[in-house]
C-alpha cells in the first residue's frame, strides 16, 4: 500500500473510530496482534485500541476528535491530533488514579505514529500530555 493509502486508513481511525465511537471498525485498520507504546503503559502492549476509545467516551460523552496534522513516508504515518469535550463520567489515568466527573471542558493534544504492514497498523507509538489533562481537571496545581 501507499503512503497516502495509509494515512487516509488512519485518518479513518481518528474520523470513525474516535469521532463517533465506531469501535467496529478497528479490526479493520490494526492487525490482531498490533504493538502499542504509550506512558500509559510500562511495555508494549497488543491490541488496537478500541478499549481507550470507550474508555475516553465514556468519560468525555461528547468528544470531538480533530486530526490537525496528518504525515506519511513509506509505511509509517504520523498524526498531530486534539480531543475536546467536557468531563462527566469517571476517567482513568493508570498512572495516576480514577478521577470522577468535574464537568470541566478539557482539551488534549498529542501525536501517534503508526506503521503499517499489509494495509495495517502492526505498530504504534502515542505520546500526549496527562500533565495538561490533570491540570484542566485541577488534580494537580498549574505551575506559578
Amino acid at each position: 500500500m501507499s503512503a497516502e493509502d495509509n494515512k487516509a486508513v488512519a485518518r479513518r481511525y481518528w474520523d470513525e473510530g474516535w469521532g463517533t465511537g465506531n469501535v467496529a471498525i478497528l479490526d479493520e485498520i490494526f492487525a490482531p496482534d498490533t504493538i502499542v507504546h504509550s506512558q500509559e503503559r510500562t511495555a508494549p502492549t497488543r491490541g488496537g485500541g478500541g478499549t481507550g476509545i470507550t474508555r475516553w467516551r465514556t468519560a468525555i460523552p461528547e468528544l470531538r476528535s480533530t486530526v490537525e496534522d496528518i504525515f506519511a513516508e513509506g509505511d509509517k504515518v504520523i498524526v498531530r491530533w486534539t480531543l475536546r469535550g467536557t468531563h462527566r463520567g469517571n476517567i482513568e489515568i493508570p498512572s495516576v488514579a480514577t478521577i470522577p466527573p468535574t464537568g470541566k471542558q478539557v482539551s488534549m493534544a498529542g501525536m501517534d505514529i503508526y506503521y503499517f504492514k499489509g494495509g495495517k497498523i502492526v505498530e504504534y507509538w502515542r505520546h500526549w500530555s496527562s500533565l495538561q489533562l490533570l491540570q484542566q481537571l485541577g488534580v494537580v496545581p498549574t505551575a506559578g
